[in-house]
Order: C-alpha cells, then sequence, then structure tokens
C-alpha cells in the first residue's frame, strides 16, 4: 500500500490522499477492498463518500477480477484537491470496459451503468487496462486539506490518457 500526499508535477493534479492495493483477482477480496476503501475515507475524514465510493469501488474492482484473466488486481484511491475523488482500477488486461445492456432476468452486466450513474465522469486508459471515475465532493465536506487545495487549475490530465465519458446531462 502507498500513501501520497503531494502533487507530483504542475501539471499533476493535487493528490491531498491516496491509497493503492494489489491483490490477486478472486470475488472473495471484494469486500475486504470495500473495507479497505471505507476505512481509508474515514481516515480522511469524508464519511460522507464511503457510500458512494465503495460502491464504484465494488462494480470496478468485481469487472477487473472478471476480466483481468488471472493477472493481479490494483485500485487506487486518490482525493484531488477538495472536490474530487478519483478511483482507478487495473487489471493488466487490454479489453476496454463498455457498459452493455443488460436483460431483465440477467444476474450481472450493470456495473459500469451503476457507476456511470453515481460518477462525475470515467473512461477507461488508452490502453484499455485501467477503468477510472471521478466522485464529486459535496463543497464544505473536505475539512482535512491544505488552505489552497479548493484552488483547481483550469485543464486537469486524466489518468493514461484515454476515453472519458460523462453521465447524460451532464
Amino acid at each position: 500500500m502507498r500513501k501520497t500526499s503531494q502533487a507530483l508535477s504542475a501539471t499533476e493534479p493535487a493528490v491531498l490522499h491516496a491509497f493503492e492495493v494489489y491483490f490477486a483477482p478472486a470475488y472473495s477480496r471484494v469486500r475486504h477492498i470495500r473495507r479497505i476503501t471505507a476505512a481509508h475515507l474515514r481516515l480522511w475524514d469524508l464519511p460522507s463518500m464511503i457510500e458512494p465510493a465503495t460502491l464504484v469501488v465494488s462494480e470496478l474492482v468485481t469487472n477487473a477480477i472478471q476480466h483481468s484473466d488471472g493477472a493481479s488486481v490494483n485500485l487506487r484511491v486518490q482525493q484531488l484537491y477538495a472536490d474530487e475523488l478519483r478511483v482507478e482500477v487495473a487489471d493488466g488486461t487490454p479489453k476496454l470496459a463498455k457498459p452493455r445492456v443488460a436483460g431483465h432476468d440477467d444476474e450481472s452486466g450493470r456495473g459500469l451503468l451503476i457507476v456511470a450513474a453515481i460518477a462525475r465522469e470515467w473512461g477507461v486508459s488508452r490502453g484499455g487496462e485501467v477503468t477510472w471515475c471521478s466522485l464529486s465532493i459535496p463543497r464544505g465536506v473536505c475539512v482535512n486539506t491544505a488552505p489552497n487545495s479548493e484552488q483547481r487549475p483550469p485543464a486537469t490530465r486524466r489518468p493514461s490518457g484515454g476515453v472519458a465519458h460523462q453521465p447524460h446531462g451532464s
């Protein structure tokens, strides 16, 4: 696990908090990864972000496990500035994650639709190995930030380039 508390450069977003976990692709790990995520959000004084963040983590991690072809899975969660929580999941495969329409009786196939409904935006890296989303942290929720952390530059770089998707109506 790695914790970061500073921006890497002027072109990188300001990372206030971060953690990263590598794990074997097993469905039994999803529950543990949700707990780790919730614990970090409590530590970062972001309890209102636990429900949406653990839901998208659960969906993205489950997708990664399903499509990882046995490669280890990586979860990275970062608080960027005071207004964004970024979740990135890497499965090591170049297959692009795409939402699909699940049938009424299907038990799976709705994960990316759920992520798209909750996230400010989501996307897939150019190579397809990383699926990510950004969650908006409501103004005034974050109290443990640096004095100028809410000052976001005009444009910030998405992880690994790639394709970004925004919810309808945004």
